[in-house]
């Protein structure tokens, strides 16, 4: 029996097997992975901030949602990056936790994010005479707060249970520690632990139907004039890829980790692991600087401003 008093570390072998032969173009495509990452997040984020222009509600959500990508990433990307070029993949027991609480709070602000994004979008489109006094920059902040303390609280409970949880084993069979892969290793039940964490998910899970019930009310007031109809094209569809993305990617862990067959190689289980740090993180602000004019025009004007600056 093992527990945190006596537990110094997790071994992780997600790594192990066929994927050490190619170990030098995995670091390569990680790195160039987290290096798009950091660029297109960090260059929308800086664009909000210097843009006057973009001091609105909708965008401080989106600068939100690409400070939650680098957030959620940082937990990853560089542990991974280290076990690449290293022969032992090990990680504290503090750390494991600690990779746990950002990984998944990162999930569930990102579902938060993109509710807060639904409602500012109905207000506009549905109520678009109180948006202005529904929707001010002070309130939008106050939900930014909100959307991100409630996730840190609920996974702050479902951490101090998790650490609580007497082991009877240290290996970990995956890339990186997720809350699953540690209660696995519990000695006793852990039905408590399990009902919490899914009422956690169902919780979040939630948020995709307050989002659809949105789009319905959205949708109703869109066919109603051209112009509902072009204000949501241009700002919902993008929305809705986004949390299409974020739910599927997600979901592909959450039920895989539980119900996935064991018989499935290693290099499928380490993709469905990652791909809700790497496809999210990276298609968000692809799809919004695409779509959204406004961004996408306030990028061209930064850059112009710089060259002839420079020039």
């Amino acid at each position: 029996m093992i527990n945190a008093a006596t537990l110094t570390s997790f071994s992780l072998s997600g790594l192990n097997g066929t994927t050490t032969k190619y170990r030098g173009t995995l670091f390569f495509l990680t790195l160039s992975c987290y290096s798009v990452i950091l660029l297109i997040n960090g260059a929308i984020i800086v664009l909000i901030i210097l843009e006057e222009k973009l001091h609105e509600p909708m965008y401080i959500f989106l600068g939100n949602l690409c400070i939650n990508s680098l957030y959620g990433t940082i937990a990853f990307y560089p542990k991974f990056l280290f076990d690449l070029l290293s022969n032992t993949h090990a990680i504290s027991y503090t750390g494991c936790l600690l990779q746990v609480f950002v990984i998944y709070s990162y999930a569930a602000t990102e579902f938060s994010i993109l509710a807060l994004m639904a409602y500012d979008r109905y207000v506009a489109i549905c109520r678009p005479l109180e948006y202005h006094s529904v929707m001010t920059k002070h309130r939008a902040v106050l939900l930014v707060c909100f959307s991100r303390i409630v996730p840190l609280l609920c996974q702050t409970i479902v951490m101090i249970m998790t650490s609580k949880v007497e082991l009877c084993g240290s290996h970990i069979e995956k890339l990186y520690c997720d809350n699953w892969s540690i209660l696995k290793l519990s000695c006793n039940s852990i039905t408590t632990n399990n009902m919490v964490g899914f009422i956690v998910i169902l919780f979040y899970f939630g948020h995709d139907l307050f989002i659809v019930c949105s789009y319905v009310q959205l949708v109703k007031s869109a066919l109603k004039s051209r112009e509902d109809r072009r204000k949501f094209m241009q700002t919902c569809v993008p929305h809705l890829l986004c949390l299409l993305i974020v739910t599927v990617a997600l979901l592909f862990d959450l039920m895989y980790a539980r119900y996935g067959s064991s018989s499935v190689s290693q290099n499928v289980k380490n993709f469905m692991a990652i791909q809700f740090l790497m496809i999210p993180p990276i298609l968000n602000p692809i799809i919004y600087g695409l779509k959204l004019t406004q961004v996408r025009n306030s990028f061209f004007k930064f850059l112009y401003k710089n060259n002839r600056f420079k020039d």
